[in-house]
């Protein structure tokens, strides 16, 4: 049973992720007479056409069968149907990763004024990088709750995050930024009312109007908010005779006055109920049957919640009732009457719409941000697909040469059975493609890659099948008895192979980063389809066959005959082999250090530059790769403000792993020194500095002006269009370069010093100002303040204008890398349970996660090899590039670890066979059963091979890397199955019988 709730978990995970995609577009949902359609095409003419079918065949008894496997194709076409149904292009139900499609990037910076307000930080404190680093997972989790889409999220510098979204449809994005920027806090407190809290509302009543919270002395004499008026959400419903409220006028940042009702909330700093007690939450229904949120706490919250609602039940005496205030994002979104004790669960009411409910329901299940962040971008481009159209178009060609060549290796081999074969790895593309597009999965050039790898390894299955079917013919059996017995008997080999794969998917998403679980929700999907392909349709399509009488026997080319090698005869010397080999690489891996690691794993430092005239990125990236090498990533950057133009783009930003700012800024302006790569300049003129004077107690000031009152401001104006983030960036550098007590900058964290605001046009993320007023707070001095500006200047003067230079942190941070590791070590010990419960011996398991780690470590040691080799001539001959450890080559090593399991189990599944009842395993069981399986191995080695030799020679960069992982994962996972799993097996059984020995003598 946990393994069955386990496989629904992530069944249910997918469904979660469809009906979030819905959500990501405002077009109308689905109407009930659409809906009605859809299932009568998916469902309905499946169970039309099954019975005719099957009639017209004159085997009734398939029609079923037959059904069911036109479900599954009408419902893997069902995401493609219904776009074309709709008018659009069915390619659209394909996403496409940032590498084919490009996307939008959006970098947001802290709103450091709110969050002094709010007390999340103090005056002049800088946000700590743990703070900055749970905010940043607690968005990834909001933007991509199943791993399944390739979303970017990370640190910039030590104020800013930076999101990157694959595609850039305008609808999807606005979306996305709700989710970015909503703080997301839930909170839940009592209404203050006149019967329980009198005085709390006298002294409320008393606060000026931009006074907000009563404060009151603790016991230790400490002053703590015993209330504070809380303002009502926009269209929320909230009322109550006896409750305490207010009207107060605010001032937005257009500078209009608007009116604003509050209510005061009684607070109990020792006993918050927030959002940290939740467990979970989930769109539902009220009791009139509109759109609700419901959620539910955990021991604690539930406690906590239960004393709250019991303190303050109704009153028997006079039939009062306390109202519950529930506060999403310090606003009251509803305040229900308290009938009777709740303990940890509830409702959430409001006027939401579908797609509000969707966004709360992510929001508050990814837990709330630990500051907040400005509601508009810094920055908000869209960039070029990170590979050119010459690497996309190679690598797509040779994805669909190695697929070709698949196909035929399988129909000249096999002949008829190869046709079934053929039939099956078609529709086992369908359902891969259709289940991805249905739960909105990114493809990549790299996913794509896999995607036809793994249709490579659903060959296994078919060998398995057909090397059985013709054994059973070579002893004399009938077709009928050989399809029967051929599928009976590689039904628990095929069922062992994939299910400790599927094991492992399943414990890789419940646990794994979200880069890991993406890979975990398609290798699911792969194998699913896979073993239905294989085993549901193919048995009926060889039932078919038979039953009429297309063909009476089955030929099959045969590439190893019988064998009867000793391979256990060479294992010491096998042993020492792979000893070798690995150290060699683990020496290399070691030597190599950090520069093992690409930008995914060791961040570094990025610029953001625009040149005079358009310029194309090939040729931009061919001149900076002089001065940084091939390891760059260089991105096209684009607005809406911008015209398209096969001449190229003017603004690009470029990433490099190098941390040094100025030594980067330094050699892009010597790769970008000739006169065809002239960069754009900009002057800038500052004006006098004045004195910003000390606001007045009025509500009608705001509080970025309050913040900087007594503070310094001045004007800066520019030759051409600046951007504020970037006016910004100049004046925080300018003030940290200003010395003070002995090697630390007078100003460490200017970025809480200073604010820009743009005058006259503009001033937004998608465009850029001519003029600026710049304030500091009182904590610069006016000379200070002077020199920063002075040195802005000459900044400006001297230098092209780089729009952005900082430090980006890593896309996969030490967080995400340790909870990776951890799913990976807990599904190979599940892997050992598993294979221990079915083989019945524990040393099985043992034998295999050896293999495994052997697999692992040679590829990771080849990786740091090559890349070695990449700078002399054997390197030039094989294609070796300076290889990097990415996500890519992560999900290969996952990949490799599937693919040599899977060899493994069949030749452990014949010892089982072989071994029968005899308790002991032998040394001629495990050589005879190597034998058996030996051309099964070597044909499913060579069928994936297959693939990944061609995706290396014709891929081009874009899969170059994976593809060279593949290879010398394959090679090493079908030597390990029969060079270090067998002998570690036969070491370990006839371990314990010598040292029982030892111990009698």
């Amino acid at each position: 049973m946990p393994g069955l709730h386990s496989f629904l978990t992530l069944a249910q995970a997918a469904v979660d992720v469809a009906k979030a995609a819905e959500t990501t577009t405002t077009q109308p949902a689905i109407t009930p007479l659409q809906l009605v359609i859809v299932v009568a095409v998916v469902f309905g003419i499946p169970l039309i056409l099954g019975p005719l079918i099957a009639n017209a065949l004159r085997m009734k008894d398939v029609a079923m069968r037959i059904s069911i496997v036109l479900m599954a194709v009408f419902f893997a076409l069902a995401p493609f149907g219904w776009r074309i149904a709709r008018g659009e292009d069915w390619r659209k139900a394909i996403r496409l990763g940032i590498d084919l499609a490009g996307g939008t990037n959006l970098v947001y910076e802290v709103d450091y004024g709110e969050a002094v307000k709010s007390g999340k930080i103090g005056e002049n404190e800088q946000l700590t990088k743990d703070s900055l680093d749970k905010m940043v997972a607690a968005i990834q989790k909001r933007l991509n709750p199943s791993g399944a889409e390739e979303i970017t999220v990370r640190r910039v510098g030590n104020n800013r995050i930076e999101v990157i979204i694959p595609g850039a449809d305008r609808e999807v994005i606005a979306q996305k930024k709700g989710l970015i920027t909503r703080l997301g806090s839930l909170e839940f407190a009592m209404l203050a009312n006149d019967k329980d809290h009198p005085q709390i509302i006298a002294e409320g009543r008393a606060l000026r109007p931009d006074q907000n919270e009563v404060r009151r002395k603790d016991e230790q004499g400490n002053l703590q908010v015993a209330a504070a008026w809380k303002d009502v959400a926009d269209d929320a419903r909230v009322g109550g005779d006896r409750t305490a409220t207010r009207t107060v006028s605010r001032v937005d940042e257009d500078g209009k006055t608007q009116e604003v009702q509050q209510f005061l909330v009684v607070i109990d700093p020792k006993r918050q109920i927030t959002g940290r007690y939740l467990i979970q939450a989930a769109p539902t229904t009220d009791q009139t049957g509109q759109l609700a949120v419901s959620f539910r706490f955990n021991a604690t919250g539930g406690n906590l919640f239960g004393n709250l609602t019991t303190r303050y039940q109704p009153d028997r005496t006079d039939g009062f009732h306390r109202q519950l205030a529930i506060l999403l994002d310090n606003k009251i979104e509803s305040a229900p009457s308290i009938n009777e004790p709740i303990r940890d669960s509830g409702i959430i009411q409001g006027q939401f719409t579908k797609a509000e409910v969707d966004e709360l329901v992510n929001v508050l299940n990814a837990g709330a941000l630990e500051v907040p962040l400005k509601p508009q971008p810094v920055t908000e481009f869209s960039i070029s697909p990170l590979l050119g159209v010459d690497v996309q178009t190679s690598g797509i060609t040779a994805i669909a040469i190695s697929a070709v060549f698949t196909f035929l290796f399988m129909l000249v081999y096999y002949r008829v059975a190869g046709v079934v074969a053929c039939l099956c790895l078609l529709l086992n593309l369908i359902l891969v493609v259709g289940a991805m597009s249905f739960i909105s999965a990114t493809f990549t050039l790299p996913g794509l890659a896999g995607l036809v790898l793994t249709i490579g390894m659903a060959v296994d299955a078919n060998i398995l099948i057909y090397e059985r079917m013709r054994e059973e013919l070579e002893r004399g059996g009938s077709l009928r008895m050989a399809i029967q017995n051929g599928f009976d008997k590689a039904f628990s080999t095929i069922i062992d192979s994939n299910l400790t794969s599927l094991i492992t998917a399943v414990i890789l998403y419940l646990i794994g980063s979200d880069q890991i679980r993406g890979f975990a929700v398609s290798l699911f999907i792969g194998l699913v389809m896979s073993l239905f392909t294989a085993l549901y349709f193919g048995r009926l399509a060889f039932e078919i066959i038979e039953r009429k009488r297309l063909v009476k026997t089955l030929t099959m080319m045969r590439l190893i005959g019988a064998t009867n090698f000793d391979f256990l005869a060479t294992r010491r010397l096998a042993f020492l082999a792979s000893a070798v080999v690995i150290g060699i690489g683990m020496g290399a891996l070691i030597v190599r250090g950090s520069s093992n690691m690409d930008i995914d794993f060791t961040g570094g430092t990025m610029v953001t530059f625009e040149f005079e005239a358009p310029q194309q990125t090939a040729a931009v990236r061919n001149q900076l790769q002089e001065k940084f090498g091939p390891t760059i990533s260089l991105e096209q950057l684009t607005t809406s403000d911008d015209q398209s133009s096969s001449a190229g783009a003017t603004r690009f930003r470029m990433r490099t792993t190098e941390a040094s700012q100025p030594d980067v800024v330094a050699r892009i302006n010597e790769a970008l020194s000739e006169p065809e790569f002239a960069l754009r300049r900009v002057t800038a003129t500052a004006g006098e500095v004045e004195a910003i004077p000390v606001a007045a107690d009025d509500a009608t000031i705001s509080d970025a002006e309050r913040r900087f009152a007594g503070g310094h401001r001045a004007g800066l104006s520019f030759s051409g269009p600046v951007r504020e983030g970037t006016i910004s960036e100049y004046v925080i550098s300018a003030l940290e370069a200003i010395p003070g007590t002995g090697d630390a900058p007078r100003y460490q964290f200017a970025n809480t010093l200073v604010a820009v605001k743009g005058d006259g046009q503009g001033g937004d993320a998608a465009s850029g100002v001519k003029s600026a007023t710049v304030s500091v707070t009182r904590e610069v001095t006016a000379e200070d303040f002077a020199t920063a500006l002075a040195t802005v200047e000459k900044n400006f003067a001297d230098a092209p204008l780089f729009e952005e230079v900082n430090s980006f942190d890593t896309s996969v941070g030490f967080e995400t890398q340790r909870d990776a590791a951890i799913a990976i070590i807990l599904s190979l010990l599940a892997t050992v349970v598993y294979i221990w419960f079915r083989f019945e011996k524990v040393y099985f398991g043992y034998a295999a996660v050896v293999a495994l780690a052997h697999d692992v470590l040679v590829t990771l040691g080849a990786i740091a090899v090559a890349a070695y080799l990449s700078h002399t001539p054997i390197g030039a001959i094989l294609g070796f590039d300076d290889f990097k450890i990415n996500m890519g080559l992560i999900a290969s090593l996952l990949t490799i670890v599937g693919y040599s399991l899977n060899d493994t189990i069949v030749i452990f599944d014949r010892i089982r066979e072989i071994k029968g009842k005899n308790p002991n395993i032998t040394y001629d069981m495990i050589n005879l059963s190597v034998n058996q399986t030996l051309s099964r191995t070597i044909l499913t080695a060579l069928t994936v091979l297959i693939v990944v030799v061609i995706l290396y020679a014709l891929g081009g960069d874009g899969i170059h890397g994976f593809a060279f992982s593949m290879i010398i994962g394959t090679v090493t996972g079908a030597y390990s199955t029969v060079y270090i799993a067998n002998p570690v097996l036969l070491w370990l059984v006839t371990r314990k019988p010598k040292v029982s020995m030892k111990a009698a003598a």
